[in-house]
């Protein structure tokens, strides 16, 4: 095994982590309401830091709004500001929805949210107010991705209605994948001829086009009423083998409601794709429409041609845990070995969830990381030595230390334009990155050439 002291040496805090603050993801999701914003019960500097990540990957603009504690604030508790910050957002924005998320601060003084909402909502009439959701998401418990998850499952909880009867329509619950991986699902949806409610939805709230005139909330995202009626819906796919271990919005939606639920993995390259179309026939009785079995048969094609280019090649991949558990699926089609597996996540399911998508992982050498820092990661992969990288832009310094070129996937992706704009998901998506990761390959081939090639 690997793992040995060496790769643990002494040191007291994390350097460079691979995760991102919990109410990030939580700020992201309630950033996917039509109307949405999002409000940080914490001092100022936490929405600051997070409004930084998310325009640097996203290139739009990221209200968040904050209920800006002080010192005082810090000893006496945050009830008052809370009360101001929501006062100010619904007189400033007028939204159809507001979602507080708390910080470390908040909770480590242990202040009462749903005390002070339910004292905020008691001075108002029903009328005058926005939903109101709260997730807690200090950043010292789990990761951006949990904090994502967690205000999901905190808005299903606390907006879906109880309706008679059962509609036809599908809840997609996609997790934190990109935009364009966004409305690619929807484009899916619609050519199966399904009704749909995709939560959270920032398509277009976050990768929208240019503004004749300032807009105080984008427009897009899931409308509050969609929301309302999920309980009502056929069936609910939901992407994540790691999330079915844990916080479930699907298991709460079929708990609760009884909304039958199909519990996939991210659906990267073929196999995995192969089972959310599948999932697709069931729920709604039709065949795949002929535009993907076309997509489908070229990305095999690509496959085959560009088989001789990428096998045998290794890769260490990084970034969430379901993220990595996809990409392990994707390059095991392709003949690319991945051989160190790292997350700054720890579910303690990421080894056993990576071997039921590639069962001969551990026979092939590779190495599993879980809850690291990239001081961890860069030592193993000093080790290791893999061909290429695939992770987000926080794996920049590892490249230049280990002279490895490095696949830009995921989030964060700052020093790079059009993050929000990386197919991750489907045969669109496993296509753009067979044709990327290939190509880097080959340019490497390239670049370490004495003399350089060419087809001529």
């Amino acid at each position: 095994m690997l793992i040995q002291s060496s790769i643990y040496e002494s040191y007291e805090a994390t350097q460079n982590a691979c995760k991102l603050c919990t109410p990030l993801g939580a700020c992201l999701a309630f950033k996917g309401i039509r109307g949405g914003i999002p409000l940080l019960h914490g001092s100022q500097g936490c929405s600051t830091y997070i409004r930084r990540y998310l325009i640097s990957h996203f290139r739009e603009p990221m209200d968040i709004a904050c209920s800006n504690f002080a010192e005082e604030t810090a000893i006496f508790g945050g009830g008052l500001n809370m009360k101001s910050a929501l006062e100010n957002i619904c007189k400033q924005y007028d939204p159809e929805f507001i979602g507080i998320a708390t910080t470390c601060l908040s909770e480590t003084i242990g202040d009462n949210v749903p005390m002070f909402l339910r004292d905020f909502r008691s001075s108002h009439s029903d009328e005058d107010l926005p939903p109101l959701t709260h997730v807690s998401t200090p950043s010292y418990s789990g990761t951006h991705i949990d904090g994502f998850h967690g205000a999901v499952h905190a808005i299903v909880a606390s907006m879906v209605v109880r309706e008679e009867g059962r509609s036809n329509h599908l809840n997609l619950l996609p997790g934190m994948v990109s935009p364009a991986d966004l409305r690619y699902m929807k484009e899916i949806l619609m050519d199966f001829g399904i009704p749909f409610v995709v939560l959270p939805d920032y398509s277009e709230t976050l990768d929208g086009g240019p503004w004749d005139e300032y807009h105080r909330i984008s427009e897009g995202g899931t409308p509050v009423e969609e929301i309302k009626r999920m309980g009502s819906a056929a069936a609910t796919i939901e992407f994540g083998r790691i999330l079915a271990e844990g916080d479930s919005t699907g298991l709460l939606l079929r708990q609760e409601y009884g909304v039958q639920v199909y519990r996939l993995g991210l659906p990267i390259g073929i196999n995995e794709t192969d089972r959310f179309f599948a999932a697709l026939q069931s729920v709604s009785g039709s065949s795949i429409p002929d535009k993907y079995i076309r997509e489908r048969g070229r990305l095999i094609d690509s496959y085959i041609d560009g088989h001789k280019i990428v096998a045998g090649a290794t890769a260490a991949i990084y970034g969430e845990e379901d993220l990595v558990v996809g990409l392990v699926s994707f390059l095991s089609e392709i003949g690319i070995t991945p051989i160190l597996c790292a997350s700054g996540g720890n579910s303690g399911s990421l080894k056993a969830k990576i071997n039921e998508v590639n069962h001969n992982f551990i026979d092939q050498g590779g190495e599993v990381l879980s809850g690291v820092d990239f001081i961890d990661i860069a030592e193993a992969a000093v080790y290791l030595k893999p061909d290429i990288l695939i992770g987000n832009s926080k794996g920049y310094f590892l490249a230049r230390q280990i002279n490895v070129p490095l696949i830009r996937v995921g989030f964060p992706i700052h020093d790079r334009v059009g993050g929000g704009r990386i197919h991750h998901l489907g045969y669109r998506g496993a296509q753009e990155l067979f044709d990327r990761i290939a190509n880097t390959v080959l340019e490497k081939q390239q670049i370490d050439s004495g003399r350089g090639f060419s087809y001529m």
